[in-house]
């Protein structure tokens, strides 16, 4: 499973983060969410999959 972080969309409010430390993680400057891992390991897809839904902007999507 792959996922794809729009950074025009996001705002850093990092729901994604809370769901998925694992998997996400917020730049530098905490203003845009950041992927940890290329493809994510089984153990994350349920909670990555989880993020991509709660994303409150729509900046995550499955690749």
């Amino acid at each position: 499973m792959r996922i794809i972080v729009d950074p025009d969309r996001c705002e850093g409010q990092a729901v994604c983060v809370g769901l998925a430390p694992a998997v996400f993680a917020l730049d530098d400057d905490d203003e845009v969410v950041r992927l940890l891992v290329d493809d994510i390991p089984s153990e994350h897809e349920k909670r990555a999959r989880k993020a991509v839904a709660k994303c409150p902007m729509a900046a995550l999507r499955e690749a």
